[in-house]
């Protein structure tokens, strides 16, 4: 018998992945916040997560595992649950009983994945071919010196549209997250005493997370 062929077993690896990508965005917003300050820094940073092995090899695939699991699982449960009901939608109020994101998570999950799609071809595919196609691991141009990282962060946020794109998506980012944040830990057996501290560190998460995100992309694009 598969691992994931019941619910709980589903819901249980949805979680897991959830809280995966949740420490990890705590680590991304970490690094890029360094952009705000020093440009050296951010350069040293970027250029360490960019070539370290362990990180890699290692890490990066697990990431990208972790995003593709984590949306296509979100999108199979949706689809069991819809054909598990035994009510037309049409006599289910489910405003009364759920918030308007509960009931709409695949559509803000959807295009959270297609942001993520925009941000790989923003940074991650330019960043392999640059280090394992052109060769160049370092100079912002073959034969000079310093890091090329601070500058491209600049000149991705410079175009107005992109920008918008990515603010669009973090402010649904932060609505997946608020509802997200809870279900994950609920689904992992969190006792009913806790749901009030975790709710509240739900919200406080699923703000300050996408709006430093934000702050970042707005502050380059104005100080570009």
């Amino acid at each position: 018998m598969s691992v994931l062929s019941s619910s709980i077993a589903r819901k249980v690896a949805m979680a897991l992945s959830a809280l995966f990508l949740i420490i990890f965005l705590i680590i991304h917003l970490a690094v890029n916040l360094t952009s705000l300050f020093s440009e050296d820094v951010f350069n040293e940073m970027s250029h360490f997560m960019g070539t370290n092995p362990l990180i890699q090899f290692a890490m990066q695939p697990v990431l990208i595992f972790g995003v593709v699991f984590h949306f296509v699982m979100g999108f199979v449960l949706e689809l069991r649950n819809k054909r598990a009901r035994n009510v037309k939608y049409a006599k289910f109020n489910g405003a009364a009983s759920a918030s308007w994101m509960s009931r709409n998570m695949v559509v803000s999950g959807a295009v959270i994945l297609a942001f993520i799609v925009l941000h790989f071809i923003d940074f991650w595919i330019p960043e392999i071919n640059t280090k394992y196609i052109l060769g160049d691991m370092s100079g912002v141009l073959p034969g000079e010196e310093g890091f090329r990282y601070f500058e491209e962060l600049q000149h991705k946020f410079s175009n107005p549209i992109r920008v918008g794109a990515y603010v669009v998506a973090f402010v649904l980012l932060g609505l997946h997250l608020a509802h997200g944040f809870q279900s994950a830990f609920q689904s992992m057996g969190f006792n009913n005493k806790y749901t009030k501290c975790v709710k509240n560190f739900g919200t406080f998460y699923s703000i300050v997370i996408p709006l430093g995100f934000i702050i970042i992309a707005l502050y380059h694009h104005f100080n570009h």
